[in-house]
């Protein structure tokens, strides 16, 4: 005797994956694609040639090394911040918790003016750094640091804090009783959970940070060789209507990303079965 299929309430599978692959190709893969199909548009030498200008290949230098310090910077703060939020109860709380996601709404542009002029040596902060320290950040790499920074928190903190949430206060407890200290409990028990997640955190941020052009192109200065990013390079082609070149810059930039989220999945993989494991 045959068993009656239960209806789901959501449509057929064959319906859902036809939506789904619509969307995903209007919206990413067409666009993707076109990045190869103006790229095509040069010779094998001349898309190495314009991809390896001393020039190019140092913007590419600065935009990944600068995105991953601050990302790096951006993982130990979003930790914090991630658990003072879940551990701790303080005036306030809603606030900072809503205000974490302000780089999200506010335009990067704005971001940008409002940082260097809080950075310039004449700025509120870059004042105080250049009078006491002699240090510049507004037209200089630790600039572009600072600008990626607060880009980039954001990724760090949601990806961090769900998972802390969701950690039961006993496996601590239970630790403490056996003799553990609180360094322990948190490297033992507590930071081997939140491991993937500070790792998705991190990719997510570098990969936002590499790409990002508006809070950057105003606090850099743009000085070529010294804090001239890749996306202000790809926007340099695009005025000089040099639509191949700028796309082949951009089809670089693009395999970069796709490079760092694939490690990023690799890696969470790999802490997921560790722990798995372990536990």
């Amino acid at each position: 005797m045959k068993q009656k299929k239960t209806k789901s309430v959501i449509p057929g599978f064959g319906l859902s994956f036809g939506v789904t692959l619509t969307i995903l190709s209007i919206v990413v893969l067409i666009p993707l694609c076109s990045l190869v199909v103006f790229s095509a548009r040069l010779s094998p030498s001349e898309f190495l040639h314009t991809i390896t200008t001393t020039r190019v290949l140092k913007s590419y230098w600065i935009s990944i090394s600068t995105a991953f310090v601050a990302s790096a910077i951006n993982a130990a703060m979003g930790l914090i911040l991630a658990w003072i939020l879940v551990r701790y109860e303080f005036p306030g709380k809603r606030f900072v918790d809503g205000l974490i996601e302000l780089p999200f709404a506010l335009p990067t542009a704005v971001a940008g003016i409002a940082l260097t002029h809080m950075t310039t040596t004449q700025g509120w902060v870059g004042k105080i750094f250049y009078d006491l320290f002699r240090i510049k950040i507004a037209y200089t790499p630790l600039g572009i640091v600072v600008a990626l920074i607060f880009i980039g928190i954001p990724f760090v903190v949601r990806s961090v804090q769900p998972v802390l949430e969701k950690i039961d206060i006993q496996y601590e407890e239970a630790a403490s009783l056996l003799g553990a200290t609180r360094r322990e409990t948190f490297w033992k028990i507590i930071f081997p959970e939140i491991l993937p997640a500070l790792i998705s955190g991190f990719s997510l941020a570098f990969a936002r940070c590499i790409g990002e052009y508006g809070s950057v192109v105003f606090i850099s200065g743009n000085i070529p060789y010294e804090t001239e990013i890749a996306p202000l390079m790809i926007m340099s082609k695009l005025q000089e209507y040099d639509y191949a070149s700028a796309t082949s810059i951009a089809l670089v930039m693009l395999a970069i990303a796709f490079v760092i989220l694939s490690v990023n999945a690799i890696l969470q993989s790999m802490v997921s079965k560790r722990v798995s494991g372990i536990a």
